[in-house]
């Protein structure tokens, strides 16, 4: 039986320019853009991570991946 999972990943740039990323298993299905946004805003305006780059400095990317495995062989016991 086919197993799907969900990761929502969050790309900020730091201030090296470099991106740092941010993922989190099993993300509310009715989460929205705006929501994500916000949470990143506060991200950043707090200063709560700081990287090998530096402190993160803007927002880069959004995305939620689906992944779903199709198991085709399981080897005898």
């Amino acid at each position: 039986m086919p197993e799907t999972t969900r990761t929502l990943r969050m790309v900020f740039k730091n201030q090296a320019g470099s991106n740092y990323t941010i993922s989190l298993d099993d993300p509310r299905s009715d989460l929205t853009a705006a929501e994500i946004e916000a949470v990143m805003d506060q991200i950043i305006a707090s200063n709560i991570l700081t990287t090998s780059g530096g402190d993160l400095v803007s927002k880069y990317d959004v995305k939620i991946i689906d992944r779903t495995v199709n198991d085709l062989y399981d080897p005898a016991p």
